[in-house]
């Protein structure tokens, strides 16, 4: 299950969505999650979708990297599914037992917001996927330097939730070998209940926070050799430039946009 987890990771490719401006990318995407909260019907979120499976499969990942990042939060998406079902009483009764109801406004709700989180984590994934943590570094910075106005550091923020994201898949596989090496040595780790899973889980943390503060200190260590000093008088071995295919991924998704503003007004809402 540890391993099933890929946020962060880079996938290197040549495909359209990875040549395009990784400012731009940060856009849509920040547009693509405005958009979904803005859907309140299922036309609007099938545009979505179909909009984001086209994404997909211009960017040529492979499906099962896809299952890989929705897999670890399904415990959450039926989690929300269920107290939707539950507690949503609009709509005809389809099912009841003493005080439980289920309704079509409920199986409605909890469809659409199951459809509402997976979009939303694929989305975010993608971004991570198609993208490098040095190109997206760099994007970052450019996006939020008018904030050097009001004397905030923007590189170091961007370096810093840039670190942050890259070693994400890095922790992981440190929590796979040390999970290993426990059950190696007789650690019960999956049995008994939550307070006793609890327990069995401090051997795994108390080693884990202790390898994250050495690498975080010989990360530190080797900038400090290499006379790191921030971004001030930074030069860029790839200089970001707007390309034509940019352009036409932001008419596209403004277009995307104003058709669920259109289908919200004249279509029924699930919300």
């Amino acid at each position: 299950m540890i391993k099933d987890i890929t946020l962060g990771q880079y996938f290197p490719g040549n495909s359209v969505i990875h040549r395009l401006d990784p400012r731009i990318k940060i856009v849509l995407v920040f547009a693509y999650i405005v958009a979904i909260f803005l859907c309140k019907n299922f036309y609007a979120m099938g545009i979505m979708f179909i909009l984001l499976l086209a994404v997909i499969l211009l960017s040529r990942i492979s499906p099962k990297l896809i299952l890989k990042s929705v897999r670890p939060i399904v415990i959450i998406v039926i989690i929300t599914s269920l107290l939707q079902l539950i507690y949503n009483r609009t709509g005809e009764v389809l099912w009841e037992w003493w005080k439980l109801k289920i309704t079509t406004g409920g199986v409605n709700m909890a469809l659409f917001t199951t459809l509402r989180i997976i979009l939303l984590v694929v989305a975010s994934s993608m971004l991570t996927y198609t993208t490098s943590p040095t190109m997206l570094t760099d994007a970052i910075e450019r996006l939020f330097s008018p904030l050097k106005v009001f004397k905030i550091n923007v590189h170091s923020i961007a370096m810093m939730m840039t670190i942050a994201l890259r070693f994400i898949p890095t922790l992981i596989d440190e929590v796979d070998k040390i999970m290993s090496a426990q059950k190696s040595r007789g650690a019960d780790l999956e049995s008994g209940n939550i307070v006793q899973r609890g327990k069995a889980l401090v051997p795994i943390f108390v080693p884990l926070f202790i390898n994250s503060f050495r690498r975080a200190y010989e990360l530190a260590f080797a900038m400090e050799c290499r006379c790191y000093q921030g971004g001030e008088g930074r030069t860029r071995l790839r200089v970001m430039k707007c390309a034509v295919r940019d352009y036409i991924s932001l008419i596209v998704v403004a277009a995307t946009v104003a058709g669920i503003i259109l289908l919200n007004h004249y279509f029924p809402t699930v919300l």
